[in-house]
C-alpha cells in the first residue's frame, strides 16, 4: 500500500526557515538542494511509512527519523497518510515545541 506524504504548514515553514538560513551561511542553490533532499527523504515514508522510532512518549502515534545526523523529521501515519508535522535541524528541541503545543492536531488540509 502506497501513502501520501501530507507536510503541515508548519512543518512547511520549517523548511522555508532551514532554507533562508542556508542561503545566509552558503548560498541559495546549496539551501535548494539540501532541503529539497529532506523533502526526497520524508516522500520515501510513501512506501515504508513506519520506519523510524516511535515518540508515544510525547504524543501517541508520533514517530522521529533522522537525515544526515542534524535533522529530526516528526511525523504520523494515518490511514493512508503520512503526516510531515516537524523538521527540526541542529538540536533544535523539538520536545518543547510538543510540550508547548507549537505542534497542532490538525494536520488535514
Amino acid at each position: 500500500m502506497t501513502h501520501t506524504v501530507h507536510f503541515t504548514p508548519e512543518a512547511r515553514d520549517q523548511l522555508d526557515k532551514l532554507e533562508a538560513d542556508i542561503s545566509g551561511a552558503a548560498s541559495p542553490a546549496v539551501a535548494a538542494r539540501y532541503v529539497d533532499s529532506i523533502v526526497d527523504h520524508c516522500e520515501k515514508l510513501q512506501t515504508f511509512p513506519h520506519r523510524g522510532t516511535r515518540r508515544d512518549d510525547l504524543r501517541p502515534g508520533l514517530r522521529t527519523l533522522g537525515f544526515r545526523r542534524r535533522v529530526t523529521i516528526l511525523f504520523e501515519v494515518a490511514a493512508d497518510t503520512v503526516n510531515i508535522i516537524g523538521v527540526y535541524y541542529g538540536g533544535q528541541d523539538y520536545e518543547a515545541a510538543l510540550r508547548e503545543g507549537d505542534l497542532t492536531d490538525d494536520e488535514e488540509s
